[in-house]
């Protein structure tokens, strides 16, 4: 049986959990438990998020207020990430 290719959805959000991370640390945070709790977001949650399984756009708009960031220069760091 072969094995199942990512589609551009998997891939994609899984660029998004990548970011998330990146400003978790940017942020100061090594652990995501921590970022969690100190913010206030459900500990699986955002490690889901993080990891690329599950994200809302409730979850994500939550996240992008703590770390006072638009959709656009969230999206636009993915893309420019994606250039490199």
């Amino acid at each position: 049986m072969a094995s199942k290719a990512p589609n551009d959805f998997d891939t994609s959000v899984e660029e998004i959990g990548k970011k998330l991370r990146e400003l978790r640390i940017a942020a100061g945070y090594k652990s995501y438990e921590v970022f969690a709790w100190e913010n206030s977001l459900s500990r699986i949650q955002y490690w889901k998020m993080e990891r690329g399984t599950n994200c809302t756009l409730k979850s994500l708009h939550r996240v992008l207020q703590i770390h006072q960031m638009s959709y656009v220069d969230f999206f636009s760091s993915i893309e420019d990430n994606d250039t490199l």
